[in-house]
């Protein structure tokens, strides 16, 4: 089974809420209203109600069995204006600004993601990347394990032609440009934890480079073999490889004769690029010449989870991305449940953890 099949049918057993705030564009609808058909996810659609029922009248989308909410007019504005005031208010923001900002649909989704009425978001259709980011960011927030928000892309190898089969996560190849070891680190970390919710397989993880285990010298190299140390020290019980070429990440007998002491030996499900500009190349590269179908990019290392769409999208992208995030809310679930298990345990503390993390930089596509 291909993997974004897998990924529609987790989804379809377990549907989450998932908001979408561009409503009045008829990809959007159609995708909104085949993921409802379909099961996937219980769709409320954000903005006018009256423009996003009249493009669905035009674009004859049915929009029986999804919710639609109009901020002007949605009994949350005003508690929603009071938990952005309050986000915001060491800012500058006013309370005044606060009213006007969340009858923005963008501003009023992820609010609606913070304070638990939804359990994931996705936009870019028609916003901008940086616009997407920023809201997650500074709405639904940074996880507590995590010290930035990065990106990847779902890449489907399922053809015949493919000698590779499956799916591979590729990250970070939208987002943080040129990422120090640590940042690297915590992408690895974060793209680890993607392939567990979504290729439902045992991350294998590859941090490439133009050297394998120190067969070239560069600060270049350096980095990434910081960054892969880091890792191992924080999770030591995942498969890593780093510094290596790409040939020992996904050829096995390569990575014998290249890396006899591989972790990963030659089947990485999760290719790290040490930068964005090695990312973007390496997942078009493998789309327009590999035939690769490329989903995304997804952000990953937020508290709950907001998608970000390419403005190119079809309707059948948007249905797929609206799938992985009831996915990742699964996820993330699972991961609040285990963690307030974890506080329940006898001599554990009863209070949530201390947060000691920063926020690290990010830069929009």
């Amino acid at each position: 089974m291909k993997a974004i099949h897998r990924i529609i049918e987790r989804a379809r057993s377990s549907p989450r809420r998932i908001v979408l705030c561009e409503a009045e564009d008829p990809r959007v609808l159609q995708g909104a209203r085949r993921a409802t058909q379909e099961g996937v996810a219980r769709i409320v659609l954000v903005g006018d109600a009256a423009r996003i029922a009249d493009a669905a009248q035009r674009h004859r989308v049915a929009l029986d069995g999804m919710e639609v909410v109009d901020p002007a007019s949605a009994a949350q504005r005003d508690r929603y204006a009071q938990q952005w005031l309050a986000l915001r208010q060491s800012r500058g923001m006013t309370p005044e600004q606060a009213q006007r900002d969340v009858l923005a649909p963008l501003c009023f989704a992820n609010l609606m993601v913070r304070a638990g009425d939804a359990d994931g978001s996705v936009a870019g259709a028609v916003h901008t990347t940086a616009d997407v980011v920023r809201h997650a960011i500074q709405i639904i927030g940074i996880a507590p394990s995590f010290r930035l928000v990065s990106s990847f892309f779902l890449m489907m190898f399922c053809e015949p032609f493919h000698s590779l089969k499956g799916g591979l996560i590729f990250s970070d190849c939208g987002l943080v440009i040129d990422p120090d070891a640590e940042a690297l680190s915590e992408i690895a970390m974060a793209a680890a934890d993607s392939a567990q919710s979504l290729l439902m397989e045992t991350p294998r993880v590859a941090m490439l480079s133009f050297s394998t285990n120190g067969s070239a010298h560069h600060a270049a190299v350096d980095k990434v073999a910081a960054a892969t140390q880091r890792v191992r020290a924080l999770r030591p019980d995942l498969a890593i490889d780093g510094d290596v070429q790409l040939d020992a990440a996904i050829v096995a007998e390569i990575a014998e004769r290249k890396l006899p002491a591989s972790q990963v030996h030659g089947h990485a499900n999760v290719l790290v690029f040490p930068s964005l500009e090695a990312g973007n190349i390496g997942y078009k590269l493998a789309e327009r010449l590999g035939g690769a179908v490329a989903i995304g990019p997804m952000l990953q290392g937020l508290r709950r989870p907001a998608n970000d769409l390419s403005r190119g999208c079809s309707a059948d992208d948007i249905f797929h991305v609206i799938a992985v995030t009831v996915v990742q809310a699964q996820a993330a679930d699972l991961e609040a449940g285990d963690a307030s298990a974890q506080m329940a345990l006898p001599g554990m503390a009863g209070g949530p953890a201390t947060d000691t993390t920063s926020s690290g930089a990010t830069q929009s596509r």
